[in-house]
């Protein structure tokens, strides 16, 4: 087979025109001679890709002047530590625990600043959203920390809570660019760039520039986004050419019509699938479907034994990488942005063909 669908968590799949794109100018890049991985970032040629990068970003997200734009390194899980280190005024941190990796941040914070949990979904394993009040945080808190969807868990908000006055931070490294967010309801949000931006490698953080210029002494210059904000996102050599597949995947939501257009594809493509499996006497999702999660969806077969041949047969059919986290077992579909349509298409009528054959 040319292409397999890939239903893979992270690194997931990108869209083939951006692939596509890529390869025809591996190895010469606007007449440059040469390829993105090649160049020096302090070149011209380079600085117009990073600029460009940052601009459709703004554009298709709807930025503020008022916030900066970083492309960094580290993946979203070092922005668990530059969080408090970076936002240090009283030592405080509010976290939301909703899932493994708002679990993770909330620990990360804990070995850095005075964390509270303020609410988690761990006595029904993250199979919903807490329902959260202004109360709940602690006024002098520097940072409300939520991760707003849940890639093992498969729950997402579909509200913002209200902290008052209290900084609102976001982990959306799973459901960024997937529908329509107002940036001005956070004040810092952080994304890994492997689901739904481009390549392993790179992490866009956007922080509104008041937050700037806070960071505990003790923060490590690599950790410090004042820093990076100085420097363009060029304090060191920044990931090149993950830089430039983020550029040509903003580029790519713009063309498909913007992320309004996307979050539209994404709801029916999140729909069908449920739709599937809530009218099926052989899936299950547990999940509190006011919270599910339309980026990420977990399943399960009546046995283990059968979701371990479930997921067997259907990457010799060409859908892969659908085994769940082992945490939670069973299926996991992850349909980010470059997932098509045809793909969620394929892999529903796969689970029909195996509940035939398999159903007693």
């Amino acid at each position: 087979m040319d292409r397999v669908y890939n239903f893979s968590a992270g690194p997931s799949m990108l869209p083939l025109e951006v692939l596509q794109k890529a390869a025809s100018e591996m190895t010469n890049y606007n007449n440059s001679g040469m390829s993105v991985m090649e160049m020096s970032h302090r070149s011209k040629v380079f600085e117009e890709i990073i600029e460009s990068a940052k601009s459709v970003l703004r554009e298709i997200m709807g930025i503020p002047e008022s916030y900066e734009v970083l492309f960094l390194q580290g993946g979203a899980s070092t922005q668990f530590a530059a969080v408090p280190l970076n936002l240090a005024r009283n030592g405080k941190g509010d976290y939301v625990i909703t899932g493994n990796f708002a679990n993770l941040a909330y620990k990360e914070g804990a070995r850095l600043t005075d964390a509270t949990v303020a609410a988690s979904s761990s006595d029904k394993n993250y199979t919903y959203i807490p329902k959260l009040a202004k109360d709940m945080f602690r006024s002098d808190a520097d940072y409300v920390h939520i991760t707003t969807n849940n890639t093992i868990f498969g729950t997402r908000y579909t509200s913002i809570p209200d902290t008052g006055n209290v900084p609102v931070v976001a982990d959306m490294s799973s459901n960024i660019l997937s529908e329509v967010m107002d940036v001005n309801d956070f004040n810092v949000i952080y994304a890994g760039a492997q689901k739904n931006i481009g390549p392993a490698g790179l992490t866009v953080v956007i922080v509104k520039r008041s937050l700037l210029g806070m960071a505990s002494p003790k923060c490590p210059t690599m950790l410090n986004w004042t820093v990076h904000a100085e420097n363009g996102s060029m304090y060191n050599t920044p990931p090149c050419y993950s830089i430039y597949i983020a550029k040509l995947v903003f580029e790519w939501i713009k063309s498909m019509g913007g992320v309004a257009e996307i979050q539209k594809i994404n709801e029916y493509k999140a729909a069908m699938l449920y739709d599937f499996i809530d009218n099926s006497l052989f899936y299950a999702n547990g999940v509190e479907p006011k919270d599910r999660s339309i980026m990420n969806i977990p399943f399960v077969t009546p046995s283990p034994a059968l979701d371990e041949a479930f997921v067997k047969q259907a990457a010799k059919c060409g859908l892969v990488s659908l085994k769940g986290h082992r945490s939670v077992g069973g299926m996991r579909a992850s349909i980010y942005n470059a997932m098509p349509v045809e793909g969620v298409k394929a892999l529903i009528e796969f689970m029909k063909k195996f509940e035939h054959e398999n159903i007693t």
